[in-house]
């Protein structure tokens, strides 16, 4: 009987381990990869921007934008970060390093959200 008991939990934990694995895997984990991608980028244009770098508060925000517009995701969060990102742009390319690093910063708390 212990024998049968055994071989029956063994085969339980395996198929657990074939049903669970792929819900584990990175793929399932992972985060939309142009979403984050875009969190970091925008995280980066503000760090200039509070340096007073409008310049490369510029650089980073519109390579956030290029991500974020990749995401391919509904979602009103990562709308609002896109608006963001516009706007840090166009206040970065005015010289506006507050401007930039403002939006940057509302960008990044909304593409943060996005799930």
């Amino acid at each position: 009987m212990r024998i049968k008991i055994g071989q029956g939990a063994l085969v339980l934990a395996a198929v657990g381990a074939l049903v669970g694995m792929p819900m584990m895997s990175g793929v399932a984990l992972a985060g939309n990869k142009h979403v984050d991608e875009a969190v970091e980028h925008t995280r980066g244009a503000a760090s200039h921007a509070k340096e007073g770098h409008a310049d490369a508060c510029v650089q980073h925000a519109e390579e956030a934008l290029k991500h974020a517009q990749a995401a391919g995701v509904k979602n009103p969060h990562l709308d609002e970060g896109v608006k963001h990102l516009k706007e840090a742009v166009s206040h970065g390319k005015a010289g506006h390093a507050d401007a930039c690093k403002d939006h940057a910063d509302g960008g990044a708390m909304h593409l943060s959200e996005v799930k």
